[in-house]
């Protein structure tokens, strides 16, 4: 009686049957090939730690690009957080540029705040926009918004706190 082989988890039969497809997806989308076998990786992974990853139903290639387009995206942002933080560090003379792993710490720190930001509702972040980087007063804020002073109050706490949880 010959013995049975290893039963195949349904993630190992998504991968074997749709890695390449997913790896030729995200090469077209990115144009650089070891960029898409990293995300083509990160897409299962997440498969791995979603509770979603068994019940993908017959549209698995739908998932799997769903979840590809969300990673494409973050790559992305990564892209330009990063540009935008080297541009701004360019003009450093070499004593006082930070370390390779100074960046990225401060790359990662950018990337949270980017996303604290993000996901604030669009009211309380351009309050909190204008007093950060405008450096309006409540008051020049509550007339520029058109509400009144204790509104952009508790949308700036709103964003502060916020902050404080990204730190």
């Amino acid at each position: 009686m010959p013995a049975a082989g290893p039963s195949v988890t349904p993630i190992e039969a998504l991968y074997s049957d749709h890695h390449g497809w997913l790896l030729a997806w995200l090469r077209r989308r990115l144009g650089d090939a070891c960029d898409a076998a990293d995300l083509a990786h990160d897409t299962f992974v997440r498969l791995m730690v979603s509770s979603r990853a068994a019940p993908l139903g017959d549209e698995p290639r739908a998932f799997l690009t769903h979840v590809a387009k969300g990673l494409v995206a973050d790559h992305w942002r990564r892209r330009e957080v990063e540009r935008a933080y080297l541009e701004a560090i360019a003009h450093l003379p070499e004593p006082q540029a930070p370390s390779p792993e100074a960046r990225m710490l401060i790359i990662e720190s950018l990337l949270r705040i980017e996303a604290m930001l993000a996901s604030l509702p669009a009211r309380t972040r351009q309050v909190f926009l204008l007093a950060q980087f405008e450096e309006l007063t409540l008051a020049q804020i509550a007339e520029r918004v058109a509400m009144p002073v204790i509104t952009v109050r508790r949308h700036i706490h709103k964003a502060l706190v916020a902050c404080m949880s990204v730190a």
